[in-house]
């Protein structure tokens, strides 16, 4: 598998230089952001506790419920690094489509 290092972006890097004016901007985005995780992580929740039944019924697990927690979880690291002040750089409010690695080694 290749991989296109132009667009791979490490989330949490150390930044030294920040805005005070980007931290007061921070406050209104900070709002909007946690409402859109509240309302997401509700849908991922019942769409867990759906997903729950249908393993327990049916023995597998569906793809479109696995998305919709996926989403929710790669939405939140997504905005982790600047809503816990490590960069001035502002995420999408409305979650973007992303993929998370881990690196192996």
């Amino acid at each position: 598998m290749t991989e296109n290092t132009d667009t791979k972006r490490q989330l949490f890097v150390f930044e030294q230089d920040a805005g005070r004016l980007e931290l007061l901007i921070r406050i209104l985005y900070w709002i909007l952001i946690g409402i859109v995780l509240w309302v997401y992580g509700i849908i991922a929740f019942i769409c867990l506790f759906i997903q729950w039944f249908h393993i327990l019924i049916l023995g597998s697990r569906n793809e479109f419920l696995s998305n919709i927690a996926k989403g929710y979880l790669e939405y939140l690291v997504t905005v982790m690094s600047y809503t816990y002040l490590m960069t001035d750089k502002r995420p999408e409010i409305f979650p973007a489509t992303v993929k998370i690695y881990q690196e192996s080694g």
